[in-house]
């Protein structure tokens, strides 16, 4: 797990959604939206997740806790901000989540991981990792993922959300839609 050090507009983007996370989440996954009680979510201090194994640490980017209603329980949330390509950010992210529901599975009954790419160019990001061997999956995890480069500017230009137009620089569009985005 090679790390990169965090770029500016990650720890933009991190107080973006400190500052703004239930408008993420109900312009994003609004059906999630719906499910969480917002009033009881608060930020955990930084997680630090380590592999004995191979002694190294990682500082989780968003850990938070909030209320489920229909489990009427508390849940966790990790979001991660991706400003790089990284070839194995889905291992990651797995290995992240087994971490997290290894120390938290007593007192969280669901953690939710969710991937925010934030790259301007490159191939679509994986959201789901998986393991096995010939006709037979072992394990597949998947996560909840924004691609913002992939999202169609249009769509946001007119949303009265503060994290729309915060991230509508980062969303995908040519030079012509530039100069049409800046007279909008």
């Amino acid at each position: 797990m090679s790390e990169k050090k965090a770029k500016p507009h990650d720890e933009a983007l991190k107080k973006l959604l400190q500052t703004f996370f239930a408008e993420f989440i109900e312009l994003f996954f609004p059906e999630l939206s719906s499910l969480l009680d917002h009033r009881h979510t608060r930020f955990l201090m930084q997680e630090l997740l380590v592999d004995v194994v191979g002694e190294e640490a990682k500082t989780l980017d968003l850990l938070l806790e909030t209320r489920y209603k229909a489990l009427d329980a508390y849940i966790l949330l990790h979001m991660e901000p991706q400003s790089y390509r990284q070839k194995d950010f889905h291992e990651r992210m797995f290995i992240y989540f087994s971490r997290l529901f290894e120390r938290h599975r007593n007192q969280h009954r669901l953690i939710i991981p969710i991937a925010i790419f934030t790259a301007e160019e490159g191939a679509e990001d994986p959201d789901t990792f998986v393991m096995g061997i010939p006709d037979h999956e072992i394990v597949r995890f998947k996560f909840l993922k924004v691609e913002l480069r992939t999202l169609d500017w249009r769509r946001f230009i007119a949303s009265e959300n503060p994290v729309a137009a915060a991230l509508l620089v980062k969303m995908g569009y040519n030079e012509k839609e530039k100069r049409e985005m800046r007279s909008a």
